[in-house]
């Protein structure tokens, strides 16, 4: 039987859930919702998401767990995406933290603001500030992924990891804020190695074309 993933259309949190299922062969049944309609604020939702927020898993005992990184950790036990020494398991973890404190803010916003609502002015001191910090964040992962070689990954040298996972989707959704990505040939290597890897999920299933879309139609 499927897990049931509670997500958006366009969350990068919850695509970072659907990809790592993806790499695992892990089947997941979607109830995508509609931020516009509400439907993060229902009795229904908050009743097994407390935080109000995507994505949501539930698990196999009945029980919901929230919030994007202990998503991927869950699933992640017992493969080869959670390293099994300390030591690697610790530098996932520092790479997990960038993301969520200095990577995701500033692309999640550019994004958010000025190519999904479009209801902010890209030369405001705000979002100059955020462009800024998004060139610092790519600048830091990088140089991290030049360090690891051609073949390398963000925080392990041979195999990916959730880290690669959580650093993703936020990452190839950067030029939509725009935040161009040629600049970065170490990322962009990456990238493309990670779409390559088998079981890789689109934003929008069977229609990666619209992965950059901001139809509301998508």
């Amino acid at each position: 039987m499927a897990m049931k993933l509670y997500d958006t259309r366009r969350s990068g949190n919850a695509w970072k859930v659907r990809l790592l299922a993806g790499f695992l062969g892990i089947p997941l049944q979607r109830e995508t919702l509609s931020i516009d309609r509400g439907d993060l604020r229902s009795p229904a939702f908050l009743a097994v998401a407390p935080m109000g927020q995507v994505p949501v898993l539930a698990v196999d005992d009945g029980t919901h767990l929230g919030e994007s990184m202990a998503i991927l950790y869950l699933l992640a036990q017992g493969s080869a995406w959670w390293p099994g020494d300390a030591a690697s398991q610790a530098r996932v973890l520092a790479w997990l933290s960038f993301e969520q404190e200095r990577h995701m803010k500033p692309l999640a916003q550019l994004r958010l603001h000025l190519a999904l609502h479009r209801d902010r002015d890209p030369a405001s001191e705000e979002f100059v500030r955020f462009a800024h910090e998004a060139r610092q964040s790519l600048r830091i992962l990088e140089a991290q992924l030049s360090r690891q070689g051609a073949g390398g990954w963000v925080a392990t040298a041979n195999a990916p990891s959730i880290a690669d996972v959580a650093l993703y989707p936020y990452t190839r959704l950067a030029p939509m804020g725009g935040i161009e990505l040629a600049a970065y040939p170490a990322i962009s290597a990456w990238l493309a190695r990670i779409e390559q890897l088998p079981g890789y999920q689109p934003l929008f299933p069977g229609a990666p074309e619209k992965n950059f879309s901001t139809s509301e139609s998508a």
